[in-house]
């Protein structure tokens, strides 16, 4: 069964794989499927949380129409 919970800790592994790369690259499902060992559901799920945070952006290859996904860091700045 799919709850908060669970769908917040795939979020998290799903951060953890992109933050890993630490540069910006542009992911296919595939390759994020492939690199968080997510199932299809688990993964629209955990992009969707990310995407509710504004942590992911989503663009379309001109070239090939494929639907990616592309990680942003969000940066916060503490005052002193």
């Amino acid at each position: 069964m799919m709850n908060q919970a669970v769908i917040g800790t795939n979020a998290g592994i799903v951060w953890r794989t992109m933050d890993g790369v630490r540069i910006r690259q542009r992911w296919s499902f595939s390759e994020l499927k492939r690199a968080t060992g997510l199932s299809d559901m688990d993964l629209y799920a955990a992009v969707g949380w990310l995407a509710r945070e504004n942590k992911v952006e989503f663009f379309t290859d001109s070239q090939t129409e494929d639907d990616n996904f592309f990680f942003e860091f969000a940066l916060f700045l503490l005052k002193p």
